[in-house]
């Protein structure tokens, strides 16, 4: 078999970075939790100005500050030995409270790859993994990840996407946010919304704790409070609004969640059901988006699914048109997509 060179050659481009990417993926969780991007985003300094800026080792940072270069993270000027960051460095790496904040993003893949032998397994026997017994990077990177996304487009966006919402918050509701995980998105709504209630469930216990210590720093605990509770089976009726971000897709038997937040619904409430961007059919899922979603899936939201009773397998590329078939199979009449954005699709779902 004769070999297509240019092809091969190709290949090989994105193998050498990938390959990078996979290593380089750790230097970002170092940087962000030495406080070395904070830090470099100051201004141009050496790897000696800012070991000490950080309280770090001259040699490591040198080597990490290299690596960083190469890859295009930060800049370097050979003239002056100094390495800096341009405005759009900084954005995305140095600011916490940017929309694209992306370190979070390298601690969740970083701590979903830990649990590769196991998946390996899963593999061979089919059997499951449950989202808490994953490494805890998984659980902070998710929600270093998701928050800066939720924070640009939640309050300002999605929410009045969805019909006479906003008004009916203002004024004051209760409001259900199942599978909140560490709570940034209950307790960004509470921050706007002083008027409503907000309970946040989530059946991993860890999580939970740690919301109530972000709602107590926040401000917000008066009125946003946590509890810990699976999406079948949460307490409280007569919600005006329920929320899922991100974690229908993971749930063995969202048909089975739906049917319960059908219940514990008002005859006029709102269901906002966030997921991951995606189209219907696999063939228009093939792109960069997909393959991180599709690789995520197969580390996280796949085996929880299959942990967990029924074991649907939504995927985190179920498509509109599945999501559809488990909102009404669940009781709702009406469906919809209020709004989307290049990293997620967000539906409403009304009795």
């Amino acid at each position: 078999m004769a070999l297509n060179t240019e092809q091969l050659n190709e290949f090989l481009g994105r193998f050498v970075n990938d390959l990078g990417a996979t290593f380089h993926a750790g230097m970002v969780v170092i940087g962000e939790k030495l406080g070395l991007y904070q830090a470099l985003a100051a201004g141009p300094v050496t790897s000696g100005e800012l070991a000490a800026k950080t309280h770090t080792d001259e040699r490591y940072v040198r080597e990490w500050l290299s690596s960083q270069a190469a890859g295009g993270y930060i800049s370097y000027d050979a003239a002056t030995s100094r390495f800096s960051m341009t405005e759009e460095q900084r954005f995305t790496l140095a600011d916490t409270d940017s929309p694209a904040y992306v370190p979070g993003a390298f601690e969740l893949a970083l701590g979903s790859l830990m649990a590769v032998p196991r998946i390996v397994e899963a593999f061979r026997n089919g059997t499951g993994m449950g989202w808490h017994e994953h490494h805890e990077a998984v659980f902070h990177g998710c929600e270093k990840f998701f928050r800066p996304g939720y924070a640009a487009n939640l309050v300002s966006a999605w929410i009045p996407a969805l019909d006479d919402l906003d008004v009916k918050l203002k004024q004051g509701a209760r409001v259900a946010d199942v599978g909140c995980g560490h709570g940034a998105s209950t307790i960004l709504m509470a921050q706007a919304y002083p008027q409503s209630e907000f309970v946040g469930f989530d059946y991993h216990e860890g999580s939970i704790a740690a919301a109530r210590v972000a709602a107590q720093k926040a401000g917000v605990s008066d009125r946003a409070h946590f509890e810990t509770a699976s999406a079948k089976q949460y307490p409280g009726q007569g919600y005006d609004f329920v929320t899922m971000f991100d974690c229908l897709h993971d749930m063995g038997d969202p048909t089975g969640a739906a049917t319960h937040v059908r219940r514990s619904l008002k005859s006029d409430g709102h269901w906002m059901i966030v997921e991951p961007f995606a189209h219907d059919e696999l063939k228009d899922n093939l792109n960069p988006v997909g393959r991180i979603y599709y690789s995520a899936s197969t580390l996280l939201c796949t085996p929880c699914s299959r942990s967990q009773e029924v074991g649907l397998c939504l995927g985190a590329q179920a498509g509109e048109t599945r999501m559809r078939t488990v909102v009404t199979s669940g009781g709702f009449t009406r469906f919809r997509r209020a709004a989307e954005t290049p990293f997620n699709l967000v539906y409403e779902a009304r009795p």
